[in-house]
């Protein structure tokens, strides 16, 4: 159960960049976290890419460095005027992740950093669903979101951090077995990575074709 600085953290802007940055120090600083989806990921300017849940526009920022066709989609106005603002070099479309506006294998890549965990569990099945479907056969999807420490030292940072700023979906995401439910929808796991004492997962699938 959340606590009223979830509310104030997407009301503010300097407080949803202060609360980021502290909780991207357990992987070295704020510069790196935005950076771990690269992780064996080849981004040509060709390839077409989807932000998708893009919030403020941190991923796409680095994204538009890569390709020529970065998309960001949110379901909030609001982010999305914030991403529109910080990052001007991308397009933006105003929709929910379970219900994407787009063609059937449209991406080469779609990103989401840290949104999974906002979701029911249905949802969450819905939007992985929608993921397979505007992707290309054999294009890429990555995720990174939280995952259940191994590390027991990680554990009351976490813990708190959820207490404060998240709702029980986060609790149900560690919980979730995300590469299985991604090879049930029909995408096969490429690599996973853990971070900080694994609490942060980065997972890559490929869809099938």
């Amino acid at each position: 159960m959340a606590t009223i600085l979830r509310e104030w953290s997407y009301r503010y802007q300097w407080l949803y960049d202060t609360v980021s940055a502290l909780a991207a120090l357990s992987v070295g600083g704020n510069a790196r976290f935005r950076r771990l989806f690269l992780r064996d990921l080849k981004i040509a300017p060709e390839m077409t890419v989807l932000d998708m849940c893009c919030g403020s526009g941190q991923a796409t920022e680095i994204l538009v460095q890569y390709s020529q066709h970065v998309i960001g989609l949110d379901a909030s106005p609001f982010a999305i005027a914030r991403a529109q603002n910080n990052v001007p070099q991308a397009e933006y479309v105003v929709a929910f992740a379970e219900k994407m506006p787009f063609s059937n294998g449209q991406f080469d890549l779609v990103v989401t950093s840290t949104a999974l965990h906002e979701m029911q569990p249905e949802q969450l099945r819905q939007i992985l669903q929608e993921v397979q479907r505007v992707l290309k056969p054999g294009g890429c999807f990555c995720a990174i979101d939280f995952h259940t420490p191994s590390n027991w030292l990680f554990w009351p940072p976490l813990a708190l951090f959820l207490w404060l700023f998240e709702t029980e979906t986060a609790w149900q995401l560690l919980k979730t077995d995300l590469n299985a439910l991604l090879n049930e929808v029909g995408l096969s796991a490429r690599s996973v990575h853990l971070y900080a004492g694994d609490s942060l997962q980065v997972v890559q699938s490929i869809k099938r074709s």
